[in-house]
């Protein structure tokens, strides 16, 4: 056999070439999985109980026996599917099919026998195959080291409806590194932040997908700045939108949001009307129905006199007023956050626009960059 066992680091270096195969059963891929891993399951759900089963409650010995009864049915069909997936890999890289470029990463949950059988049948059939030393646990592992690094950060803020989220998207399209939390997320951060949204994924697939933007926005940054030393300093940072740690269900990891909650803060700043007229207009696309639901959520903070007045301002289809009353709240809410970071944001780091002008706010950052 020419199997090779390599290390996390290694094994993620070589996912930028090769296809990773994720062996596990479909409801462990389906609640977590190393992100652009394919779901290559050993076992369904129910065989993996049962063989689960056996080994706890009978033997190592008879789990085996199970597990190859399952395992023998399916290995044309998992040969098969591993060759149809990796030709398609290389026609679409337009390069030539070689040994070396059969090339496959095969992982399970500790590195223990779900990978090795896969491993042991593609290794016979002629790939080259790697699997992870440790399994899928050993890449947890890795993602929770990421978030107790340091980076260097600047936080764009500002109050609702200043366009954070526009600027971070505008300036990742330009070529700036940037986390955009709330796409990664699939949620904006408020009450309201579900609406036209993707459901969100577990808390694991978020720490799984930010985890590796760190890496490759860390990687972007490091890389311009040996192109460019000039870029050290403030201008050479990673741009991170201002948030809770919690955006909807999920939560920033605490290493990661003490670094954020610790890092510079760029505040855009926008006239109270110029956000309200931008926020009814965002929002009111959305169902009434839905909005409303979004209201209530919020009752409690925002009491029983005001949550009634949102409401019907609403049902009147005076989304101004509705949004007038909401946009306070969140105001107040998010003055109190700033009063808490450990470095208040000062009035020297504003950004100053007459209305939520992306292209200028943009630019502004972009120039204080090549000036830094």
């Amino acid at each position: 056999m020419n199997i090779q066992k390599i290390t996390i680091e290694h094994f993620l270096e070589l996912a930028n070439q090769y296809r990773v195969l994720d062996v596990r059963s479909p409801g462990e891929f389906a609640h977590a999985h190393i992100p652009g891993a394919y779901s290559l399951p050993l076992f369904t759900d129910e065989e993996r109980k049962i063989t689960g089963t056996a080994y706890k409650q009978e033997s190592r010995k008879t789990a085996i026996k199970i597990g190859l009864e399952y395992f023998g049915a399916k290995m044309r069909k998992m040969v098969e599917e591993v060759e149809n997936l990796v030709s398609a890999g290389n026609r679409e890289a337009e390069i030539n099919k070689t040994v070396f470029q059969n090339s496959v990463l095969v992982h399970c949950w500790r590195g223990g026998m779900r990978s090795a059988g896969v491993a042991w049948l593609l290794d016979l059939y002629g790939f080259k195959v790697y699997t992870l030393a440790g399994g899928y646990k050993s890449y947890r592992q890795w993602v929770r080291l990421q978030f107790e690094k340091k980076y260097n950060f600047t936080i764009l803020g500002g109050y609702t409806g200043s366009g954070k989220t526009l600027v971070i998207q505008e300036l990742k399209r330009l070529g700036m590194a940037v986390i955009d939390l709330e796409k990664l997320a699939n949620h904006k951060g408020s009450a309201f932040g579900a609406f036209g949204e993707n459901p969100q994924p577990s808390q694991e697939m978020f720490e799984n997908l930010l985890a590796g933007e760190l890496v490759v926005v860390n990687r972007q940054l490091i890389d311009s700045e040996a192109s460019d030393p000039s870029l050290n300093d403030a201008g050479g940072a990673i741009h991170i939108e201002d948030e809770s740690q919690r955006i909807g269900l999920l939560n920033i990891p605490n290493g990661l949001w003490k670094t954020m909650r610790s890092s510079s803060v760029r505040i855009i700043d926008i006239p109270f009307e110029e956000r309200l007229g931008y926020l009814a207009e965002e929002y009111g696309k959305f169902k009434k129905e839905d909005i409303v639901n979004a209201i209530i959520r919020i009752q409690k903070r925002l009491g029983g006199h005001e949550t009634k007045n949102a409401i019907n301002y609403l049902l009147e289809n005076d989304y101004k007023e509705c949004f007038r009353i909401l946009l306070k709240y969140y105001d107040k809410c998010y003055g109190k956050a700033m009063l808490n970071r450990e470095n208040p944001p000062v009035l020297s780091n504003k950004i100053t626009c007459t209305g939520v002008d992306i292209k200028t706010i943009t630019n502004t950052l972009i120039n204080e960059r090549a000036t830094a």
